[in-house]
């Protein structure tokens, strides 16, 4: 896919400052970025996150793979590039829900370190949360909520991470949750946890 570089636009300035969403919201915004294996419970946590934050009155929004496909992102495939372009878009919204003081939690797949590095390079230092949900390939595949590792098997689903296509785990993530050993609730609430200790929500 060939760049589209558009031409003759400029930045132009908001008159009200992403500080003065923040403050009105009574918290920073974010990007927390949830990568791992189809299966590892990405989404699972993230709405979970979502949940309870909202409970809490903070302002959350979770971006989820299947849904941005289904519409933003529809005419993209799986293949490596396409796979590139659609995290790189999800960056790019989830920087501006960031900076319009919302708690972004996007999950994705998103299997290529350098993908998830280039969306950590556009978002603000401190606003750029990666989340390793780690779970093993004999889990993801046990859980197989969608059904796709048994097609992904028998070869009926190219491109799949883990089996025919690669999974690249991030290096150094803010935060890395055993999603082998722990349930939903304790990942969500490590989250939670996380984002009030570097004073993006308040206790």
């Amino acid at each position: 896919m060939t760049e589209q570089k558009a031409t003759n636009v400029t930045w132009h300035t908001h008159a009200v400052s992403k500080e003065d969403r923040w403050n009105l919201n009574g918290h920073k915004g974010a990007v927390v970025w949830f990568t791992g294996l189809s299966g590892c419970g990405k989404s699972t946590i993230a709405n979970a996150v979502d949940f309870k934050l909202h409970q809490r009155g903070k302002h959350t929004f979770v971006l989820d793979g299947d849904n941005i496909r289904l519409g933003l992102n529809k005419n993209l495939t799986f293949s490596a590039e396409d796979r590139t372009e659609n995290i790189r878009r999800i960056g790019e919204v989830g920087k501006l829900f960031a900076s319009a003081g919302c708690i972004t939690l996007t999950a994705f797949v998103s299997p290529y370190r350098s993908d998830r590095d280039k969306v950590r390079e556009i978002i603000p230092a401190g606003e750029f949360v990666e989340v390793f949900v780690n779970a093993s390939l004999e889990t993801c595949e046990k859980r197989d909520p969608k059904g796709l590792y048994k097609k992904a098997r028998a070869g009926e689903i190219k491109n799949f991470t883990g089996i025919s296509d690669p999974y690249e785990a991030p290096i150094n993530p803010e935060l890395v949750l055993d999603s082998d050993n722990k349930n939903i609730d304790q990942l969500a609430d490590e989250v939670i946890a996380y984002l009030e200790k570097h004073g993006i929500i308040t206790a």
